[in-house]
């Protein structure tokens, strides 16, 4: 795919993703982080080690968004944490490739930088992450889904408070 046109809408349409699910995750609204997934769809963190290597197994996995709903239900109702915010820092998305899909609808990949910072308790702040996304979206209608998220961090020693999604 390289029509300047279609570049541009499929761009588009994943900055226009990414903004709303950091600014679901960092406004708390985990009940809609979800809906930013198709019904099939791969949600992993993995350190760039891990990555790097090939190593399938990831620190957070899922495999539907019915999984998804379940650890944001989890997270609600059952797990112990100490309560804690993000706020997301991201980088401008990288489209690595864009096929046609079925019925118009467009299969992209894409990478995105990001940086993640942590506020516990009563505002003490420190940078919790950073690595990158590598996506794989379903862009139709100018609407950006996620088919598979593999959240790859930048260092290998992960904070055991990584309970909210990233």
């Amino acid at each position: 795919m390289r029509s300047p046109a279609l570049t541009s809408r499929v761009h588009g349409a994943i900055l226009e993703a990414q903004g709303h699910y950091v600014r679901c995750i960092d406004d708390d609204r985990l009940e809609d982080w979800p809906g930013f997934f198709v019904d099939e769809c791969h949600y992993r963190i993995t350190t760039a080690d891990n990555h790097r290597r090939g190593l399938p197994a990831g620190i957070v996995w899922a495999d539907s968004r019915g999984m998804l709903v379940d650890r944001v239900s989890a997270l609600r109702e059952a797990n112990i944490y100490e309560r804690h915010s993000y706020r997301h820092l991201l980088g401008a998305p990288a489209v690595l490739s864009a096929e046609p899909g079925p019925g118009g609808a467009v299969d992209v990949r894409s990478e995105t930088s990001f940086l993640v910072v942590r506020i516990t308790g009563d505002g003490p702040m420190d940078l919790f992450a950073s690595g990158r996304y590598i996506d794989r979206y379903l862009v139709e209608d100018d609407r950006a889904l996620l088919r598979e998220r593999v959240v790859v961090c930048d260092s290998s020693r992960i904070d055991t408070l990584l309970a909210v999604p990233l």
